[in-house]
Order: structure tokens, then sequence, then C-alpha cells
């Protein structure tokens, strides 16, 4: 038996926090990252754009690499996306949604921070989830797309803004009973130990990751004793990435990159 293959597809770099989680759990599969940076970034897409473009690169990519498991990481495009590709892609496709739920559970005073993307945060989906379980809490949602920068630049070898942070979480800071936030996009985990000073109080940082790990490892099963580990990914662009991203790259065992045209 080879090692499954799985690819963990998003528009920027963000998918890398669930590719570590992937790598903690699963270090006997072979992992794909694919950038979409073409279309970069998914937060701010028209809708039916973001739906026709997920469609189409998820469809080159199958092609090329005939993956077990895809992980759209990707909250932006799992929020709006998920059923349509379900639908036309046989095979498992997990997606990426806010950890609300689990939030609401952690938060000890009912008062808990929505951080994401314009998108997500203004999405029917989202809210479903807020009523479904946190309807007993205060949510304070605040959706940016300058956060996702920040994070890419951070893989970049740049040091992120301190003061743009603070600017960012300041409608959460006004609350003095938010004790939890969720982190609803797969850049924001990147950028956890900078959110986490720039706050100056403590909080709780929720986010997927290691829920999609466990969901990932579920369909899989048990895999052989034999199979080796798998160090090292390959990461592919939709577009030609900076060479500083390199060096950012190979902290998550991506050592060889490649370009695909979509």
């Amino acid at each position: 038996m080879s090692a499954p293959k799985i690819l963990v597809f998003d528009s920027g770099v963000g998918g890398l926090s669930i590719l570590a989680e992937l790598r903690h759990t699963l270090p006997k599969c072979q992992l794909v990252f694919a950038c979409d940076n073409a279309a970069f970034p998914y937060g701010t897409k028209p809708e039916i754009n973001l739906i026709e473009r997920v469609e189409m690169a998820l469809s080159a990519l199958i092609h090329r690499l005939d993956p077990d498991i895809i992980v759209v990481a990707c909250n932006s495009a799992s929020t709006l996306v998920l059923p349509r590709i379900r639908a036309n892609f046989q095979r498992p496709i997990v997606g990426v949604v806010p950890a609300i739920k689990p939030a609401a559970m952690l938060s000890t005073s009912k008062c808990i921070g929505l951080l994401a993307t314009p998108g997500t945060v203004q999405r029917p989906y989202t809210q479903k989830l807020i009523d479904d379980f946190a309807s007993h809490c205060q949510v304070v949602a605040v959706g940016s797309a300058e956060l996702v920068e920040l994070a890419e630049q951070k893989l970049r070898g740049e040091t992120p803004d301190n003061n743009a942070l603070k600017t960012i979480l300041a409608p959460f800071l006004a609350e003095p009973r938010l004790d939890t936030i969720v982190l609803a996009c797969t850049h924001f985990p990147l950028l956890r130990e900078e959110l986490s000073k720039a706050a100056e109080r403590h909080i709780k940082w929720v986010d997927s990751g290691a829920a999609i790990a466990r969901r990932v490892l579920s369909l899989l099963g048990q895999l052989p004793d034999e199979l080796p580990p798998q160090p090292h990914s390959l990461a592919l662009f939709t577009a030609p990435q900076p060479a500083a991203l390199v060096a950012g790259l190979k902290q998550y065992g991506c050592v060889e990159t490649d370009v695909v045209e979509i």
C-alpha cells in the first residue's frame, strides 16, 4: 500500500496551518499544499466568482495529483462551495469552518470574538453556526482582509506591524468580558503569537486545525505500520511565488515547489 495522498488547498499560505496539524497527526501521509495565489485573496471575492474559481482550480489539481482526500483549508471557500464540489468530485472533501461551537463551550464569560475575513463574517453559513452553537453567547465579529496580508508578510520573513494588529483587535478588547476568540481564517493561526502579544491580556485562541486533522484521520482509518514517515511535501502555486516565501515554506516541510497554471 502506498501512502495516502492528501491535497491541502487554499488561496494563500493560510493552509499551511492546516498542513502542520495534518503532518503532526498523519506523519505517514503524502501531503501536497496547493496555493491558488493567482486568485488571492478569496475572502473579498464575489460569491459566484469564488465558486467557479475553486471548482476550476480543484478540477485541474485533481487531474494532476489524483489525491485520496481533499482538504479545503480556507474558511471563505468552505462556507460557500462545499456542497457544489462534493457533488462534482467523487472523493472525500473536508472543509474548514469557523470553530464557533468549541469556542462557545470553552468560554467562561460567554462573550466570544469571531475574527474572520469580511466574506466569512457576512455569510449566512456563519450566522447559522452562531445561531446553532453560540446563541447563549455575546458574539463580537470582526472581518479583516488586512490580517490575511499580515500573515502572508510574516511567512515572507517580514515582521507584522503591532499597531496594525492592535487596531484589528480593538473591537474585541473594548469588551472586558470577552475571553475567547475564534481564528476563523486559516491564515490567522500563523499570527497566534503576535496576536496574543498585541492583545495584552489573556485570551483563549481557537481554530479548526486539530479538528480537521482528526476528521481526515477518521476518514483514512488505521494506516499500515510498515508505511514510512513522509517528512517533506510538494507546494504548488497557480502563479510564481516570491523568492522570500521559499524559506517560510521549508518551515512547514515544503522543500519542493512548482507552478501549475489555472
